[in-house]
């Protein structure tokens, strides 16, 4: 688990949620753009639950391992919504057509 730290507050989440709150951070920085997220989190209690945060270009945001005696609040939904989001804020990459292996070379006069 990792501890996300916000502001001045913070909140404990798991490690793979955390890490795509923070490359999705970093991108909406490369943009100038801001967006409202929701990732789950454990309470202070121990209790899961889900916070909403503000991530832009003006956010400070770092994490921490954090110990835990509870489940990482583990969400691959959250997890894939975030680096899709992520994907789209980011240049394109262009990917070279495979090479067509069924033609002949044909040497011709």
């Amino acid at each position: 688990m990792r501890r996300l730290y916000y502001s001045s507050g913070s909140t404990l989440t798991g490690d793979e949620v955390c890490k795509a709150v923070l490359r999705y951070a970093r991108a909406l920085a490369g943009t100038g753009d801001a967006d409202i997220i929701a990732i789950p989190v454990v309470t202070d209690d121990g209790i899961r639950g889900s916070a909403h945060l503000l991530v832009g270009p003006a956010s400070q945001l770092f994490s921490m391992p954090a110990a835990s005696d509870g489940d990482d609040p583990f969400d691959a939904e959250v997890i894939d919504k975030l680096d899709r989001m992520t994907r789209a804020l980011q240049p394109s990459r262009p990917q070279a057509e495979p090479q067509r292996t069924d033609m002949f070379d044909l040497d011709l006069p």
